[in-house]
């Protein structure tokens, strides 16, 4: 059914590293997914699982000790890992949302609510300015991205060759010839590098030359059509001001004159609007999507510090931050996290019903399985860095195949059942040293041999089902999801 739909955002073999003291760790091994116009995604895990890097690569907010090893994430036709801050600046918040974990920690806690909802309206203010950047937008960002290119593909060498270079280093037990070998290793990796970084600037800075001649002219009309725009403008405006001002001096009456003068106070404040977005406009759209979310009294609470809010109020304010600039994706990390199990409920309702007013397409981050029985359309299960499984909301509550899966399941409480609440075995791995194999292994019962020795294939449960399991294998044993998830799900889910 998602196929249907407009794609939106594709993540493809993404992979993502972190440079550690004590080794690199991988966080993302190897993740594709995609986003459907209209869709809700739901990423589950335990935490350390890769969500939340997942979600951060997407909106170009990583740590700097992060290393891109692989894959892209694909927006409107353009690789989000490519392209420069000038144009994830436009991206980021402004067509791709985000709502944090912790609401207090998003918020200021020494600022008014409405001077930070209104914060980005004000700073992108001047009309005039927005204009001339979106004449020479589409030259600036192919003259920037290349820049960028050249810049994001020498600097992922360079972590390459560090990562390299530490984790041969860290190697022990190396005899003296061993060392020397890898000293001259090391060394050959070094000149392929300069050699990469050399040819690199070369066949871009020769790009980049011609396309900062087109952008140069696109500059020159773009402040000429501002000019003639600002002119057009202020001659119009100045034309109905000598007007109004004539038939004012001509008015007879006290109500003549108050009418003329109701008129000039449209005229200017429309001739300001033209130019500008006015802090009285600012403020009316605050309270506009203020209401929007559900916050009673928004004319009274717009003026209060969000030390004055609850927990559930401060999430309101946080979603109402992540809306004024109408995005097409909104990521959620999950956002309910903190808040206690009524608020949860309000602030889902409201997710749901903003995404279907504004036909939103949203990726939300929970570890709560009982979250995302309340919001998915499609749901990827993390583990280990990798998605395991992934398919329709109904195929993962109704016939999950992956034991971490199962595991999920079978933790959810209800309060039918009689059983006891299942915890997961042991602890997710050290992501430093990854497990040879399938990752959850270790902590399933289901585990056989070749879990152990190599990492499963993903197989084909549907169209759009699949898990990462040896138990799909033909060859496998049969092994049925255990009753006591199966009873859960059906406690939890349809009682």
């Amino acid at each position: 059914m998602a196929e249907n739909r407009e794609k939106v955002l594709s993540v493809n073999n993404l992979v993502i590293n972190f440079k550690t003291d004590n080794g690199i760790l991988k966080a993302v091994r190897d993740v594709s997914f995609d986003l459907y116009q209209g869709e809700t995604l739901c990423i589950v895990g335990e935490s350390g699982s890769g969500k939340s890097v997942t979600s951060k690569t997407i909106m170009g907010i990583l740590a700097n000790n992060a290393i891109i090893a692989g894959g892209n994430i694909i927006y409107r036709g353009e690789n989000l890992l490519e392209i420069s801050e000038e144009e994830f600046y436009k991206i980021r918040g402004h067509k791709i949302g985000m709502i944090f974990q912790d609401p207090l920690s998003s918020l200021n806690p020494i600022v008014k609510i409405g001077k930070q909802i209104t914060e980005a309206m004000l700073i992108n203010s001047d009309k005039l300015k927005t204009m001339y950047n979106d004449i020479i937008s589409d030259d600036l960002i192919r003259y920037k991205n290349t820049l960028a290119k050249m810049n994001i593909a020498i600097a992922n060498e360079k972590k390459k060759l560090e990562a390299f270079i530490a984790e041969t280093n860290a190697k022990e037990g190396r005899s003296s010839e061993q060392k020397a070998s890898d000293k001259a290793l090391i060394q050959q990796k070094k000149a392929e590098f300069k050699a990469f970084e050399q040819e690199t600037k070369a066949n871009y800075m020769a790009q980049a030359k011609e396309y900062k001649a087109v952008l140069a002219e696109t500059e020159k009309r773009a402040k000429k059509e501002v000019a003639e725009y600002k002119a057009k403008v202020t001659n119009a405006f100045k034309t109905k001001e000598a007007e109004l001002k004539q038939r004012l001096a001509a008015a007879a009456t006290k109500e003549e004159k108050d009418a003329v003068k109701a008129e000039l106070e449209k005229e200017k404040e429309a001739f300001v609007n033209c130019l500008s977005i006015t802090k009285a406009e600012a403020k009316r759209r605050a309270l506009e999507i203020m209401k929007e979310v559900g916050i009673a009294e928004p004319e009274r609470r717009y003026n209060q510090y969000p030390f004055e809010f609850s927990g559930g109020m401060r999430q309101r304010i946080v979603i109402a931050i992540a809306l004024t600039a109408s995005p097409e994706i909104l990521i959620c990390d999950e956002p309910t996290t903190a808040l206690d199990v009524t608020i949860q409920a309000q602030i889902l309702e409201l997710i749901n019903k903003i995404k279907a007013e504004r036909n939103l397409s949203c990726i939300f981050i929970t570890h709560d399985l009982g979250v995302v029985a309340n919001m998915a359309d499609r749901v990827a299960v993390m583990y280990a860095g990798k998605i395991v499984e992934y398919g329709t909301v109904d195929e993962i509550f109704y016939e999950p195949k992956h034991p971490y899966t199962w595991a999920l399941l079978s933790s959810i409480p209800d309060v039918d059942s009689k059983e006891k609440l299942e915890a997961i075995p042991g602890t997710p791995p050290n992501m430093i040293y990854p497990p040879k194999g399938d990752a959850f292994a270790i902590r399933s019962k289901y585990a056989m041999n070749i879990d152990f020795r190599e990492e499963p294939p993903y197989f084909k449960v549907s169209d759009t089902h699949y898990a990462a399991t040896w138990l799909l294998d033909p060859h496998a044993p049969k092994v049925e999801m255990p009753k006591i998830v199966s009873e859960r799900i059906k406690n939890s889910l349809e009682g």
